[in-house]
């Protein structure tokens, strides 16, 4: 890859692999084609994929394009709906036998469906933490379950405990449930609390749409981790959190 033109005094990224300032991508199913398209142009950008849902379980190009995200240093991680399905239907040990064995290195559990008990979630953190990295996921995808911000850091913080490395804030592809109001506004609240608990460089908000990139860079500053980018917003997203984009420029800023 070409190196960019450095001339322009912008804020430090750190270099990958990062621990700060991940951008996590939905990967909704991408033809190989634009699996490789997207990684010679971002891969450098691109901290963690998911492949979001289930669609890990029914896309045949699944383990070619692990292959590719690798050569990338892109780990792919599967969905946390996936996961729940597994854990409901009893078949943890062949989902792990069939993730490493197509070379996944990630996964999400997470209990948006509000079908595992708390103790069977963090069982199944410490059960695939043994194989896998785990991020677990927090927050309802149904907004008539709303959580308290006291609720959701003490889930975090058992999730933490039992072995996940990554907390996600939950705010869905729509941007309208768990972290935010259906007008896709930041439930500060949330945020506040718990941040008063979870250290934020364990944690991933999912940030679907550009206002709420914007908050989260404003607010907690351009190495914020950030999740559920879609694919085509790897770019503009580090627009913003390298001030080169009018929501985020501060001119004269020292950073």
């Amino acid at each position: 890859m070409t190196e960019g033109p450095t001339f322009l005094d912008l804020p430090a990224r750190m270099s990958k692999p990062r621990v700060r300032g991940i951008t996590h991508v939905l990967d909704k199913g991408l033809p190989l084609a634009a699996t490789e398209g997207l990684l010679e142009q971002v891969g450098h950008l691109i901290d963690i994929v998911k492949v979001g849902w289930g669609i890990g379980y029914v896309d045949p190009l699944l383990p070619r394009r692990i292959v590719a995200y690798a050569r990338a240093g892109v780990p792919v991680c599967l969905g946390g709906t996936l996961t729940e399905i597994v854990a409901q239907q009893d078949q943890v040990g062949p989902f792990r036998d069939w993730a490493l064995s197509i070379g996944v290195t990630h996964v999400e559990v997470s209990n948006g469906l509000q079908a595992l008990s708390d103790d069977r979630k963090l069982g199944l953190i410490k059960e695939l933490s043994a194989d896998f990295v785990v991020l677990a996921e927090t927050g309802s995808k149904d907004g008539n379950h709303p959580t308290t911000p006291e609720e959701w850091a003490e889930e975090m913080t058992r999730d933490l405990d039992a072995g996940a490395q990554f907390v996600v804030a939950e705010g869905r592809e729509s941007g309208t449930v768990g972290l935010y109001s259906s007008d896709q506004a930041v439930h500060e609240e949330i945020v506040t609390g718990i941040l008063a608990v979870v250290p934020q460089e364990r944690i991933i908000f999912e940030a679907p749409v550009k206002a709420q990139q914007t908050w989260f860079i404003e607010t907690l500053g351009h190495e914020v981790n950030l999740g559920n980018i879609e694919p085509s917003s790897v770019l503009p997203l580090e627009t913003l959190r390298l001030g080169l984009r009018a929501d985020t420029a501060m001119p004269g800023s020292p950073w």
